[in-house]
């Protein structure tokens, strides 16, 4: 008799190895996500947090329509998954991010969604992830030291609001739930389809407060190529690149992107703004680097 699959699973991934692909697929993530935090910001200068969350998602979802695909169906049982994904991993972070930067500066959002990576290892040992080694835990922690270390220089004396800090931390534990779920539906649907639905469905959930936030908003082309960026770029094929690379290595080691944001967001900073480093934030970088190849390490056979 077949063994009866959980409503919630999670995955080792495809890949034992972190290998060239998978390095790729971090690598177009995590210049990407580099500078998401920054276009939220320029959209809050028209948009209200309603329409910034819709608008992305829209975008998001209207890419991935563009890009063709078979015709996937999805098992009845796997809708409640992906309708979760929709809540947790894009619809509600997409909000809370938003409501988040009115309180809080994107240093401190960015600082705080560090803890992603941790996050996703406690959701993957609580879903009965047996593969992960130590080296990878300690690679997740010395990662966090290094983003504190790399973005102590910004938060210090940044705004701050604990309603902003309250709504980022939920966005947080979306995100890392999100990561432990999404795996298991990629493997057997694809990136694509999985994270079209979710967003289509993200989006019709979102529509009531997207036209609620219209009277709150005005319109600016800035800010309106800002949400275009970051719907296009990070919201619809990101998304896409990250699910596959969940897929492939599971989520405990694709959540190394989290650390690997702040690293690009601060490079671009240095090269195209004439910005310096502090010696705490190279030597952050650092252990960032330190973290992120003890994190990615291969992992724990397990028997069937």
């Amino acid at each position: 008799m077949a063994e009866r699959r959980r409503v919630l699973e999670t995955s080792d991934g495809t890949s034992p190895r972190f290998g060239a692909v998978e390095w790729g697929l971090l690598a177009v993530t995590s210049i990407t996500w580099g500078s998401s935090y920054l276009w939220i910001a320029l959209g809050l200068e028209s948009f209200a947090p309603g329409l910034i969350a819709w608008l992305r998602l829209a975008l998001g979802a209207g890419t991935l329509a563009l890009i063709k695909r078979e015709d996937v169906a999805i098992a009845r049982r796997d809708w409640s998954v992906i309708t979760l994904i929709a809540v947790v991993g894009n619809a509600g972070p997409a909000l809370a991010f938003a409501v988040a930067e009115q309180t809080l500066e994107s240093s401190v959002v960015g600082m705080l969604t560090a803890a992603v990576p941790l996050a996703t290892l406690v959701v993957a040992l609580m879903l009965g992830n047996r593969s992960i080694r130590l080296v990878h835990a300690a690679g997740l922690l010395l990662g966090l030291i290094g983003v504190v270390m790399l973005s102590v220089d910004n938060v210090v004396g940044a705004k701050t609001g604990v309603a902003g800090i309250v709504y980022t931390m939920l966005a947080v534990f979306g995100y890392a739930v999100t990561a432990n779920v999404i795996g298991p539906v990629v493997e057997r649907y694809g990136a694509v389809a999985v994270i079209l639905r979710a967003q289509v469905i993200s989006v019709v959930l979102l529509t009531p407060s997207g036209l609620f936030a219209l009277a709150d908003s005005s319109f600016s082309w800035s800010a309106f190529i800002a949400i275009a960026i970051l719907g296009v770029l990070g919201t619809g094929m990101a998304r896409s690149v990250q699910a596959a690379l969940v897929a492939r290595a599971g989520a405990p080691r694709a959540s190394v992107v989290g650390y690997l944001v702040p690293v690009v967001a601060a490079v671009l900073g240095v090269v195209f703004l004439d910005e310096t480093m502090s010696s705490a934030e190279i030597a952050g970088l650092a252990i960032i680097t330190i973290g992120a190849f003890l994190g990615t390490r291969k992992v724990r056979s397990v028997a069937a």
